[in-house]
């Protein structure tokens, strides 16, 4: 009975909001980390590339995951990846893009802090098992990665900006809907701008740079009215009266999942008519979290603190 009780308290702790209060500048250093991880997972996942994840030509995620063979740094897990994950390669593919776009949609977001730290130690530790020993890889960067996360499941990381304080009822979201509607907004413009050559481009502009490794997607002009619609939605649900909000913020929150939808379709097998690809995705489920989280009714978590001044409540 006692190992159930705890079980079921170490569950409540993993899912519940990691708005333990804090000096607030705490909780501002927690968050910035936690969306600098985001940000790492949501440039990650656009060579995570369906159907065959790099396994015809390898190259790409396939040839990743075949340096624990060639290059082991735990023997066991080298057997687990040679007889179980190289022979079913396209599946665990699918399982690797799932896992990645999850903790680039609930870091960037603050939703279910702990557990999608939780989940970033145990897919920052399977890396570092692959390519750790690797021509040309820094083992320190895996170890880095893994720690980072730790920082992230202990800290209160989802007190400010995030969905977690929604959850806590600490916010009432409409900062969060300001920033990521603002953001949109000039994400779209400047891919509508970025797309005049090519407007109806299979892999359209892409909004950041692979020298920096930082990208928030790519998308055509098709793609970019969608985000400038999706943005504005978000912008004036935060402005509106209760109930017209949620209607805004729910039209926000389906416009976006479809748009997610239609490129997980289409990514591998046509091309995306929205010109996106995989991280554009992701960015797009980021889009459609919070619009949820923001239109949902708010109640509070038991056991959740209330913020005790008002620039805690972000």
């Amino acid at each position: 009975m006692m190992v159930k009780q705890a079980a079921q308290a170490g569950l409540r702790w993993l899912v519940g909001p990691a708005v333990d209060k804090v000096p607030h500048g705490h909780a501002r250093a927690a968050a910035a980390l936690r969306m600098l991880l985001g940000l790492m997972w949501l440039y990650n996942v656009s060579w995570k590339r369906a159907p065959d994840f790099g396994q015809d030509a390898g190259n790409g995620l396939f040839k990743v995951t075949s340096y624990a063979v060639s290059h082991p740094v735990l023997p066991p897990y080298s057997w687990i990846v040679e007889h179980l994950v190289l022979p079913h390669f396209q599946i665990f593919g699918w399982v690797v893009l799932a896992a990645e776009t999850a903790l680039a949609v609930l870091l960037l977001t603050g939703t279910w802090v702990r557990a999608a730290a939780t989940l970033g130690i145990a897919q920052s530790v399977a890396i570092a098992l692959s390519v750790a020993y690797a021509p040309a890889e820094w083992p320190w960067s895996y170890w880095l990665m893994i720690g980072a996360h730790v920082v992230i499941l202990f800290s209160s990381a989802g007190r400010v900006l995030s969905v977690d304080a929604l959850r806590a009822g600490l916010s009432r979201g409409t900062t969060l809907l300001r920033v990521w509607g603002a953001l949109t907004v000039l994400v779209g413009l400047v891919t509508v701008v970025g797309s005049f050559d090519d407007p109806l481009a299979s892999r359209g502009y892409v909004v950041g740079s692979s020298d920096p490794s930082v990208s928030l997607g790519s998308y055509n002009v098709l793609g970019g009215l969608v985000l400038l619609l999706t943005g504005t939605l978000l912008l004036a649900g935060q402005r509106m009266d209760a109930v017209a909000g949620r209607r805004l913020t729910l039209t926000a929150a389906v416009l976006a999942s479809l748009a997610a939808l239609s490129l997980y379709v289409q990514l591998g097998f046509s091309d995306p008519v929205l010109g996106g690809s995989a991280t554009s995705a992701a960015y797009l489920l980021c889009l459609a979290a919070v619009a949820l989280a923001a239109a949902a009714p708010t109640t509070t978590v038991p056991g959740a603190r209330r913020a005790s001044t008002p620039s805690e409540a972000t």
